[in-house]
């Protein structure tokens, strides 16, 4: 079963006197489960490439379904409730609320949801559970190491049972020792069912992966099953 299916996605940005095309005609489909890593040089359109499969961005041309759900042209509301409901995010900066304790980082995706407050302490405590941080729930961000900020990172994407997560160089701010952490839970998660994609430029994270995209100049060059390196310890 499909997750996503790209179809002739085009994107092209307008600077000034010149359009600069970012996408020029991507297909990509990815399967229920799949465990992807994007790749590619700065400008290679891996990270408009995410953008858009967050709806974050729109494409110029082209169509995405997400889930069968085409989203390529829907209303400005409509794409933020897919991005609420629909997909988890890991970004490399954290993107965690500096005032709030762990706890209520990764439950504020389901204030936004209009979850109710006991559905809400439920799926977070077992959310910070699953990555190993249920008795630091109450730290803030600042009291957190690296790795433990983008454990509760993880934990925030998934609380809103996510069809799909996409995780843009999530390991991007640790040393390799919380590196790896992070890419057992993911690995983890990924056994227990989660489809991902990931954009990465080391190597050795994509090897984590099950499969890697290759963009260069806007377009896929390489497509390729990876033989994963299972990580151990895995949560």
């Amino acid at each position: 079963m499909s997750v996503i299916k790209i179809d002739g996605l085009t994107k092209i940005y307008n600077q000034g006197m010149i359009d600069v095309a970012a996408l020029r005609g991507v297909n990509l489909v990815v399967e229920k489960n799949e465990f992807v890593a994007i790749m590619g040089q700065s400008g290679s359109g891996k990270s408009t490439m995410l953008n858009i499969l967050g709806c974050l961005d729109r494409p110029t041309d082209g169509k995405y379904e997400l889930e069968d759900v085409d989203v390529s042209q829907l209303r400005d509301d409509k794409l933020a409730d897919i991005r609420n409901r629909m997909i988890g995010f890991v970004f490399q900066s954290f993107n965690l609320l500096p005032k709030l304790s762990a706890y209520e980082n990764v439950e504020l995706p389901m204030i936004y949801a209009g979850v109710g407050s006991v559905a809400r302490r439920k799926s977070a405590t077992e959310a910070l559970d699953r990555v190993g941080l249920g008795d630091r729930m109450r730290h803030k961000p600042n009291e957190l190491s690296g790795g433990q900020k983008q454990r509760v990172a993880i934990a925030r994407s998934l609380v809103n049972s996510p069809n799909i997560i996409l995780a843009d160089e999530p390991t991007g701010n640790l040393d390799s020792a919380s590196g790896d952490e992070i890419m057992q839970i993911f690995q983890s998660l990924n056994k227990d069912g989660a489809t991902i994609v990931m954009v990465t430029h080391e190597q050795d994270i994509a090897a984590c992966t099950k499969r890697t995209v290759t963009f260069r100049d806007g377009l896929i060059i390489k497509d390729v099953p990876v033989e994963q390196k299972l990580l151990g310890g895995v949560v």
